[in-house]
């Protein structure tokens, strides 16, 4: 076999694992575990478990995170959730930014190396709107939408990988444009880990951070808006 059927069945190869893995998040039910209801009944059980094993607590959180993220999986947000319920909002919010960059950089390789044909297939009628973003505003495009998440976050990474934004390129400004939001995320989490009691719904902490949650979208709009004209100019 010459090195052009080589890479060919590599392809096939990993293509066909990445599909036996999705199919065995379905057929398992696994999405029952990344749900914010399981999450939040095991809390008391990853809060021990991390007490007396943090690194391993660590490293398993952030393996999920990026399986999840790379297989373009349901349950990121719950896990952004829960990141900042188990490590607190500084830990929580370094773990969940590199785990989510990592995920989204990973399914971004495959989506160009593995799965191109496919994605063409599925969301060849949004290409060129993305094509046309990346040509006109370059870097910033994505990470607009990043900031903006008009887009889901696993489409723009498959997406993404079709068009000619360098792998290098595509990590900072995903790293940089999904920061805000993490933020936001990581910081809710951390304030539903102090619910204890129905009252406790309606503290101060949890209300800002959902208020926040809520308008955070408009918000980065409107900023973005002023920056672009600015920018423009």
């Amino acid at each position: 076999m010459n090195g052009k059927g080589r890479k060919v069945s590599q392809k096939i190869l990993i293509g066909l694992m990445l599909v036996a893995a999705v199919v065995a998040f379905r057929v398992f039910d696994l999405g029952q575990y990344l749900t914010l209801t399981h999450i939040k009944e095991s809390q008391n059980k990853f809060a021990l478990l991390y007490s007396e094993h943090r690194l391993m607590v660590i490293l398993g959180y952030a393996a999920i995170y990026v399986l999840t993220a790379s297989l373009s999986l349901p349950g990121a947000a719950v896990l952004t959730l829960a990141g900042g319920a188990l490590f607190g909002l500084w830990i929580g919010l370094l773990i969940v930014s590199v785990a989510s960059t990592v995920g989204a950089t990973l399914a971004f390789i495959v989506s160009r190396f593995i799965l191109r044909d496919w994605v063409q297939t599925k969301f060849g009628n949004m290409l060129g709107t993305i094509n046309a973003g990346i040509e006109k505003e370059g870097a910033l495009y994505l990470f607009t939408l990043r900031l903006i998440p008009i887009v889901p976050f696993w489409l723009i990474n498959l997406l993404m990988g079709l068009t000619k934004m360098s792998l290098p390129r595509f990590f900072w400004v995903s790293q940089l444009g999904m920061l805000p939001g993490t933020i936001v995320y990581v910081n809710a989490g951390k304030e539903l880990a102090k619910i204890e009691s129905l009252s406790g719904i309606l503290s101060p902490g949890l209300i800002i951070s959902f208020a926040v949650l809520g308008i955070f979208p408009i918000a980065a709009k409107k900023v973005f808006s002023l920056f672009k004209r600015r920018y423009m100019i």
